[in-house]
């Protein structure tokens, strides 16, 4: 009681003293943000090319720690791949306790540990970055903050057989399947830029458990939020991108990451064929499974059961949301060593591939014959 009364005195005196520094102590050990750090936020315009998600992520990263001092991390050795380095944030090492980078070394487990550590201790929000196939390595870290309901974020790039050349032992197929099983981690894989920069809001404001941004390696487009919902719709977890104008739809198509596109491209070609199709935008399931259950129907209505999900990645869990009427375009393999474009040509998750997929099921629910 005694040295506690002395701490406090301390504490007190250097608030009186220093009310600027202590002001901004008691901001990050309480967890609140300043009330500038959103208009730090970066938006992207429209663009076809478009650019990685995780060069997105390094972008906004890097706008909101100007604002945000106790946000505080690194990488897994790849920091350069991961965008996850602060500017001008100088390293954390000895002789230099200011820096706000940390060179973890090549350790996805004691990386996840000491986030943990970090989190727990409290004044810092912590980040932590690797290639997503590398994430099985941090998974018992990652399964305790969840647990402990830490406020960690991992930056995970590389998402998918997108990464191309490097073949079946870096591109995941299971790991966004294994991640979304562990209860209480939020799973955030966004579509484009303007996504990736609501992912980081949301993970941001999320305290109550660990948040796993899921990132790509290759471009995908920048979309026209003037032709396509905006995306702040990623706040729900799921939402209606775009669908065909005054018409019921016969067919939905859910996607997430870099395959939105494609379910977009889809949407056009079966719309020219005389198809009423809605496009919606799946970037985090755990957060459109909390939605109220009216919400929920208002995007996936019961009285349309042709649904196909596309994702890179492992079918498992899309059931819950395609139904049995439904299908899931994905992968059920190891990848391939090849560029990006061969890879998905290969592995048939292309427009004309969920095309043909949307096709079979609308004509076996119609009784036709091909």
């Amino acid at each position: 009681a005694e040295l506690e009364a002395r701490w406090q005195e301390t504490v007190a005196a250097y608030g009186q003293k220093y009310p600027e520094p202590a002001a901004e102590w008691d901001r990050l050990v309480q967890r609140s943000l300043p009330e500038s750090w959103e208009k730090k936020l970066p938006q992207f315009p429209p663009d076809a090319k478009g650019i990685p998600t995780r060069v997105a992520s390094g972008k906004a990263l890097n706008a909101v720690a100007t604002e945000i001092t106790g946000l505080m991390g690194g990488s897994a050795d790849l920091g350069t791949s991961n965008k996850t380095l602060i500017e001008n944030g100088g390293e954390f090492q000895a002789g230099n306790y200011s820096g706000r980078n940390i060179r973890f070394g090549v350790r996805e487990h004691g990386m996840g540990a000491i986030l943990n550590g970090m989190a727990l201790y409290g004044g810092l929000i912590p980040y932590g970055g690797t290639f997503l196939i590398f994430s099985d390595y941090m998974r018992p870290a990652i399964r305790m903050a969840a647990l402990m309901e830490l406020q960690v974020l991992y930056i995970f790039t590389h998402d998918s057989i997108g990464l191309g050349e490097d073949g079946p032992t870096h591109q995941p197929v299971e790991q966004l399947a294994t991640l979304r099983a562990i209860p209480n981690l939020l799973v955030i894989r966004p579509a484009d830029a303007n996504e990736t920069v609501e992912a980081w809001r949301i993970a941001l404001r999320h305290t109550a458990g660990p948040v796993a941004l899921v990132l790509t390696r290759q471009d995908v487009p920048t979309l026209d939020r003037t032709e396509v919902a905006p995306a702040d719709g990623l706040h729900r977890g799921g939402y209606v991108l775009r669908e065909t104008p005054e018409r019921t739809p016969e067919a939905i198509l859910i996607g997430t990451g870099s395959e939105v596109a494609i379910a977009l491209d889809t949407a056009r070609i079966l719309e020219e064929e005389g198809m009423a199709v809605r496009v919606v935008s799946m970037p985090s399931r755990e957060l459109f499974a909390a939605q109220p259950a009216d919400y929920r129907r208002s995007v996936l209505p019961p009285e349309v059961p042709l649904r196909v999900a596309v994702e890179a990645g492992s079918a498992q869990g899309w059931h819950r949301f395609v139904g049995d009427a439904g299908a899931v375009v994905g992968m059920d393999r190891f990848g391939a060593s090849a560029p990006s474009p061969v890879l998905y040509q290969q592995f048939g998750i292309t427009p004309d591939r969920v095309a043909e997929t949307v096709r079979n099921l609308y004509n076996t629910k119609n009784g036709i014959i091909m």
